[in-house]
């Protein structure tokens, strides 16, 4: 197997770090959820099937290459049709995708998993709602002393900070959070100050430095949860 670390979240839930991405398998009663495929496993199935018995489905929170590096093991995939075109970019990306939209709902048998959409780090984000144990798992765009990534093509800080606003209003619903990079678990007070440094980023206002990143020279902004890496 490739190298990672498997932890188990609870009875029926377990998470894989690899290399500083991690995705997740929630199991029903009836069939298994895989949240991403990661960044460097290459036998994903291999390490499902190790924990599950049940049929295991893909779901991406996005199509950043850090997480969906699993998928040409899998047939098909569900995904955000905004994120087709990024997946696609590279020929090596194969798999039939299959439309996810908010408020769908997979039923994996006695545990319901709800999708929210969270535009903004990518056109096509998504949370998943696990309603059983009240958990939020959030992708890429809640992050606590982590780098969310807000540069490159089709990142939009408006999008980000309204899809952030109306999460809040729906913070009743999850006790915590679960990002794919950095702290784990997050606590669901972190939303306003997200949203904070959205707002003093659109404003003009906030202070930035520049860095480097893939390449890149970029800006970043330091906020009180996390940091914002950002288009110069």
């Amino acid at each position: 197997m490739s190298e990672c670390t498997i932890i188990r979240m609870n009875a029926d839930t377990w998470r894989i770090e690899d290399a500083g991405v991690r995705f997740f398998l929630l199991e029903g009663k009836d069939k298994a959820m895989l949240v991403d495929s990661g960044m460097n496993v290459k036998n994903i199935k291999e390490i499902v099937s190790s924990l599950t018995d049940r049929e295991v489905f893909l779901v991406n929170t996005h199509a950043d290459r850090d997480h969906i590096a699993g998928n040409g093991e899998f047939d098909s995939f569900y995904m955000n049709p905004s994120e087709y075109c990024s997946y696609f970019s590279s020929a090596s990306n194969k798999g039939e995708p299959l439309p996810v939209f908010e408020g769908d709902v997979f039923d994996l048998g006695d545990r319901k998993i709800s999708v929210i959409a969270l535009p903004g780090h990518t056109p096509g984000s998504i949370a998943l709602l696990d309603e059983k144990y009240r958990v939020l798992i959030s992708g890429d765009p809640i992050q606590k002393n982590g780098r969310i990534f807000m540069f490159g093509t089709f990142r939009n800080m408006h999008a980000y900070r309204d899809s952030l606003v109306r999460l809040l209003k729906r913070a009743d619903e999850f006790d915590e959070i679960w990002p794919s990079h950095a702290e784990i678990p997050v606590s669901k007070d972190i939303l306003p100050s997200l949203i904070r440094s959205a707002e003093e980023i659109i404003s003009g206002n906030a202070e930035t430095e520049e860095t480097e990143v893939h390449g890149m020279r970029i800006s970043i902004f330091h906020g009180e949860m996390s940091d914002f890496l950002l288009n110069r």
